[in-house]
């Protein structure tokens, strides 16, 4: 069990990523808040978390919607970990200010003012964040100059926020997945007109173990940034 952790947080949680720390911090005996948009996931994520979770609907990219979630999540906050994504592609003469805007709100905005917003509750427990971000964030490629630059404006804003909230006691780390066997990649397979061979994609679970390490790390010491990739090309 993670020492002195109760109560976790989880966006992006009813599916991929998400799905997968949700049910390993389960695993690590605490009670997770499974952050979504589709009820009926995160309900099927919840029937496999033997009575630790709570569901809470919302739709990330409304500040409203951040509000409502916050009041809902209740007092105690140990882990925050944000997995909602969203991703699109286009190259940077095709792409209009509501394709960058869409992006950014529940890639860059959503996570921030999320974590502003439970910055109280991190700091009287002495927590941890996770932003799971993504190797675009630190290599680009043609076709994803509006995900990119958002994964990399979230590294930027996420450096900053370790460096203002270190001295409180909270651990702010970045995780930087490579291609993962998740429905967004495959999503993004399809859009790229590819397919994975066999063993070429990481685990969710890979990615979920790798957390699970950094959070139970004793808080003399903090990870700020994890890059995983597969072992085997696409």
């Amino acid at each position: 069990m993670i020492v002195g952790v109760e109560h976790a947080v989880v966006t992006g949680a009813g599916s991929g990523i998400g799905r997968a720390v949700a049910l390993a911090l389960v695993q690590e005996g605490m009670h997770v808040h499974l952050v979504g948009r589709d009820t009926t996931k995160l309900a099927l994520v919840a029937a496999c978390s033997k009575g630790r979770t709570s569901v809470h609907v919302a739709d990330l990219a409304s500040a409203e919607a951040i509000h409502g979630l916050v009041e809902e999540l209740g007092p105690q906050m140990h882990v925050l970990v944000h997995s909602a994504g969203f991703y699109a592609r286009g190259k940077v003469e095709s792409l209009n200010a509501e394709q960058w805007a869409s992006l950014d709100r529940v890639n860059v905005y959503a996570p921030l003012l999320l974590t502003s917003a439970c910055l109280s509750r991190l700091r009287a427990a002495s927590g941890q964040v996770v932003f799971i971000n993504s190797s675009a964030g630190l290599h680009t490629s043609p076709g994803v100059a509006a995900y990119a630059a958002g994964k990399h404006a979230l590294k930027a804003a996420v450096d900053t926020l370790r460096q203002e909230v270190n001295a409180d006691g909270i651990r702010v780390l970045s995780i930087f997945p490579g291609r993962t066997d998740t429905p967004m990649q495959q999503g993004i397979l399809a859009l790229e007109q590819r397919t994975a061979r066999p063993g070429s994609l990481m685990r969710p679970e890979d990615v979920a173990s790798m957390i699970v390490a950094a959070l139970k790390l004793p808080m003399t010491a903090e990870v700020t940034d994890i890059i995983m990739r597969p072992m085997r090309p696409l």
